[in-house]
């Protein structure tokens, strides 16, 4: 029997068939995580995943093997406050039940925020249009253990009239290619940024970017390239530059995975 059409999703790539039987239910999920010590959300044989922690979770609650997809395959070190998986699940136990039963056995580092019914056609990553990540610098000559773990501690001033300026170049519909790593494989790199937002609050700094869609490193190199811009290693041309030749090397540094969260997947 045919699986019938699957959907593109915002990176042009298509949904693999759904997993689960006849019988089973589609749950959605909404998962936080502090990624310190997570190899990335994708499993991989002998590392310590997020989706790893959650298919094992359920397996030991429920007895039950299951396929966890996440909205979007979170690098190591990044972390999640609104991470969105889907799951197709043969036991009746309530959404309660299981937001419960599988938070008592989790690691510290990891939690189920929410969990509900979803429709049949339902898929994390293929029925979303957006997501919402915030990047987080500390910017002071002294480091911060309170934020060791999650911003990226610049010591020399920035310039944030500079880097406000270049951040507004960087929103709309423009091809992202110089902004991607280098093992990228998605086949489209246009994307749009509907949103770039710089905020200062003493020593923190935080760049909010929402997107239809993300290439591989795209919010790290844009961090670091107004980073850089902002300490005076780049010029103000930088941005046009980059979208004009495609040229990786052109930008700056790719800022470091910590500093990277999730805030929200957009249905």
């Amino acid at each position: 029997m045919s699986d019938g059409p699957k959907t593109p999703g915002p990176d042009g790539t298509r949904a693999a068939p759904a997993a689960g039987g006849a019988g089973s239910r589609t749950l959605r999920v909404v998962v936080a995580y502090d990624g310190t010590d997570f190899s990335g959300w994708q499993r991989q044989p002998g590392m310590r995943t997020v989706q790893g922690c959650l298919e094992d979770g359920i397996r030991e609650l429920l007895g039950e093997e299951v396929f966890v997809r996440g909205a979007g395959r979170t690098d190591a070190g990044v972390h999640a406050d609104g991470q969105v998986a889907s799951l197709a699940l043969a036991s009746r136990i309530p959404p309660h039940g299981l937001l419960r039963g599988l938070n008592s056995i989790l690691p510290a580092d990891v939690a189920l925020l929410d969990v509900s019914e979803a429709d049949p056609a339902f898929d994390a990553r293929f029925s979303a249009r957006g997501k919402i990540y915030r990047y987080t610098v500390w910017n002071h000559r002294v480091r911060s253990p309170r934020h060791a773990r999650t911003a990226w501690h610049v010591r020399r001033a920035l310039d944030m009239a500079a880097i406000r300026q270049a951040a507004a170049a960087l929103v709309g519909e423009h091809d992202f290619r110089a902004f991607r790593a280098s093992d990228c494989e998605r086949r489209t790199t246009s994307r749009l940024v509907r949103r770039l937002d710089v905020d200062r609050q003493g020593a923190l700094l935080t760049f909010d970017v929402e997107a239809t869609a993300f290439l591989k490193n795209m919010v790290r190199i844009l961090v670091g390239t107004l980073v850089d811009i902002g300490r005076g290693q780049l010029g103000p041309e930088t941005i046009a530059r980059m979208f004009e030749t495609g040229d990786r090397a052109a930008g700056g540094i790719t800022a470091p995975p910590q500093g990277l969260t999730l805030l929200q997947v957009l249905y």
